[in-house]
């Protein structure tokens, strides 16, 4: 590549700040930008700076004191969970043991992401013969989002409903602060879903265990409260199970309590995401999942985004919520601006989570030419909320608009006013 066409010399001009997608052309990122900059001579980390070109060398338009507001689950201590089947008399189940001959072992790993007001937690599922299983009570509200395979939710409501679904990639579940429900992977090639809980301070020590509530409670209590004798209880886990291999379950038909006093849940805690149809947008597809679309997600609203390669997702910003983004595919770069002469730039590539303070004005471009971005973007509210720029200044006076940013030049103001359009375009297609 000549040097004149390379962006990371010195003698490279660009007084637009165009995007560059080091990743997807090999480029070696350095701090040069029209003219001005240097070499960097000491250690580097050439493959996290390819991930990251905007911080090696910021656009001209970055200023301030902005903090960081990105992080990668690859970054994230992983909580490995190693389990075996026993083949002693009871069949139980183990675990937190090394591996050893002859035993069936099964790894799942959870990755957590603590940033403004949502954690987040990645847990994938290993492909086994055995389904992992967890049955838990957590004092925050719990949404996911189904990334890969298939999962058997239950739960119970508080007018003491059943409740009882499958679902797979692209299906959401919520459930309330407090509510009883369990999980069981059904995939034979495993399952992955990303947890978001509504409280920024979450702790998975918090997570309330059936198995640990019954190992911390007296037998004579349990065999009172249970109507049966003591000696039951002999055979309960000594300590918490977080995750396990369960067996392969029969369809929810089969497995439906027969008790004539259980009931069906009036409460829908599942909803099918991409089964929406998507709000039309000419440079990708939106959906939204609100309280209008999904009732019980009161304090967690999502929207789904694909920009296609080249696009943008338009500038715009959310007045009632952080965001919280979280990247499936692709890679992106996001200027948050937020005012008082701040702004910076991050670089975000699948597996990258990130955030966006409420009411402070960002895009989202897709950096590559060739590759769609997949995102989410998740907020701390009960409706999905957010104001186009463009939509904004189409629906203002146009004398007002092209007097506040062209003042200089009345031809330029005239060009810009009569480009606006007055509706949200939400993502704008290549130029």
């Amino acid at each position: 590549m000549p040097s004149s066409d390379n962006p990371f010399t010195v003698k490279h001009r660009d007084s637009t700040d165009a995007k560059v997608d080091t990743v997807g052309t090999g480029l070696q990122p350095l701090p040069y930008r029209n003219g001005e900059g240097s070499d960097i001579l000491g250690p580097r980390n050439p493959d996290r700076e390819r991930q990251q070109p905007d911080m090696v060398r910021p656009p001209s338009t970055d200023h301030g004191t902005l903090p960081n507001m990105k992080w990668s689950f690859a970054d994230s201590h992983t909580r490995i969970e190693v389990l075996r089947r026993v083949d002693g008399p009871d069949k139980r189940l183990l675990e937190n043991y090394l591996p050893v001959s002859n035993s069936r072992e099964l790894i799942c790993d959870s990755k957590k992401v603590q940033f403004g007001n949502f954690t987040g937690i990645k847990v994938p599922n290993s492909p086994t013969g055995d389904k992992m299983v967890n049955a838990y009570i957590i004092p925050e509200a719990e949404w996911a989002y189904i990334l890969e395979g298939k999962v058997r939710v239950t739960a119970l409501d508080t007018e003491g409903g059943n409740f009882i679904d499958e679902v797979e990639k692209g299906d959401l579940w919520y459930f309330p602060a407090g509510h009883p429900h369990s999980l069981q992977g059904l995939s034979a090639t495993g399952c992955e879903f990303l947890l978001i809980f509504d409280d920024g301070n979450f702790s998975e020590d918090s997570t309330f265990l059936l198995t640990d509530w019954l190992a911390h409670t007296p037998k004579s209590v349990l065999s009172k409260n249970f109507r049966l004798a003591p000696e039951i209880f002999n055979h309960i886990p000594p300590s918490e199970k977080y995750i396990f291999a369960g067996s392969v379950p029969s369809s929810m038909d089969e497995e439906l309590p027969s008790s004539p006093s259980i009931k069906q849940s009036s409460l829908q805690f599942t909803h099918r995401m991409l089964a929406q149809p998507p709000v039309p947008a000419p440079g990708g597809s939106v959906r939204i999942t609100d309280t209008s679309n999904f009732p019980i997600s009161k304090t967690v609203s999502a929207a789904h985004v694909t920009i296609a390669p080249g696009g943008m997702r338009e500038m715009h910003w959310h007045p009632n919520a952080d965001e919280w983004s979280f990247f499936i595919r692709g890679r992106a770069r996001i200027t948050v601006f937020a005012s008082g002469n701040n702004a910076r730039t991050f670089d975000y590539m699948a597996g990258d989570v990130g955030i966006v303070p409420k009411s402070m004005g960002h895009y989202v471009e897709n950096l590559s030419e060739t590759d769609e971005v997949e995102m989410l973007e998740i907020f701390k509210a009960p409706r999905f909320e957010d104001f186009s720029l463009a939509q904004w200044l189409g629906e203002t006076p146009g004398r007002m608009v092209a007097e506040h940013v062209f003042m200089a030049n009345e031809k330029a103001g005239k060009a810009f006013v009569e480009a606006l359009e007055a509706e949200k375009k939400i993502i704008q297609p290549k130029l």
